[in-house]
């Protein structure tokens, strides 16, 4: 099953690019809530290149390494990669309005479909005020 989410971000192409790619961008925005947060992050963007962040409660409870490897890059357009037996695809489709950001991804079977939407959103969301802030 697929799992698809999306925002939109008041921003230049050129900049939802590079928050989405730079590992110190991706350290201030991949959370899904406030007591969780990006202890490292690591970015080989090309096809072939590895991906990995390291998420962790920040009161030390657990934490969890997504890493992956990319498998088609176009800037600016899309990125796939492949994590485990899953695959992301995110498109960024730049408009008049801004940049629209859409991840469809691979359900895995732990946790509930809401419950991965619902993460997965809330931590796009987090990259959506990032980008804003960061430019204003």
């Amino acid at each position: 099953m697929k799992i698809t989410v999306e925002t939109t971000i008041s921003a230049p192409i050129e900049r939802v690019w590079s928050a989405w790619n730079t590992p110190e961008d991706i350290q201030h925005w991949n959370t899904a809530s406030d007591d969780w947060h990006t202890t490292k992050s690591v970015v080989d963007l090309r096809v072939g290149g590895a991906f990995s962040s390291r998420m962790e409660a920040k009161d030390g409870s657990m934490g969890f390494d997504f890493a992956g490897t990319y498998t088609n890059v176009v800037e600016h357009k899309l990125i796939e990669s492949a994590f485990g037996d899953r695959t992301l695809l995110v498109e960024f489709l730049a408009s008049h309005d801004g940049v629209t950001v859409r991840e469809t991804f691979d359900a895995e079977t732990t946790h509930s479909v809401e419950q991965q939407r619902g993460g997965w959103q809330a931590i796009l969301d987090n990259f959506r005020k990032h980008v804003e802030n960061k430019q204003a």
